[in-house]
């Protein structure tokens, strides 16, 4: 089983070592080598994980890298994409390489809280074997506020998303939006 995420040493760095305990070989997208190698050595089986040190928003480096860890691991059975809002290119040509998979293959969706859902899976071209779904992140409430979620939260929040497979998952709350944090 190989997993691509997007984003995968940050606030997602959890979600990846998930993945590799669940067996996947994971190809994880970072732009900083020092935290790829915090991860790395946070694994203890660094052939579980394919680092490619890219900015996804530099498109020809991106599907190099896409085309040559495909190559060596096969299609994606599974993508955990955190992308901004603006940057859909970088999701669709990810989405259009692994189009090859010869079976059904679940795409997550990382969203921020002020993400229209609906407008951004309208963004995407998403082949028919494709599985879409969407992960909303929002924040907490707490008795004298709100705050952002915890990288631990926003962890936690996809990994039961990934193992519930519904179309739409929120982690936190986007209301009451009065209250959301600045």
């Amino acid at each position: 089983m190989h997993a691509l995420v997007i984003g995968g040493t940050g606030m997602l760095a959890d979600v990846s070592l998930w993945l590799v305990r669940e067996g996947y070989h994971v190809s994880v997208i970072a732009r900083h080598r020092a935290r790829m190698k915090q991860l790395i050595d946070r694994t203890g089986q660094m052939a579980s994980i394919t680092p490619l040190l890219v900015d996804y928003r530099d498109q020809e480096t991106l599907c190099s890298f896409i085309c040559q860890t495909i190559r060596e691991n096969g299609t994606f059975d599974l993508i955990i994409a955190w992308v901004h809002t603006d940057e859909t290119q970088a999701l669709s040509a990810i989405i259009w390489k692994n189009s090859r998979h010869p079976s059904p293959w679940r795409l997550f969706h990382v969203l921020g809280s002020r993400a229209d859902p609906t407008e951004m899976k309208q963004k995407l071209c998403l082949p028919a074997a494709c599985l879409y779904r969407q992960v909303q992140l929002g924040f907490v409430v707490e008795e004298h506020g709100s705050r952002w979620l915890t990288h631990q939260e926003i962890s936690g929040g996809i990994i039961d998303a990934i193992r519930h497979d519904a179309p739409f998952h929120l982690v936190g709350t986007l209301e009451p939006s009065k209250k959301r944090p600045r």
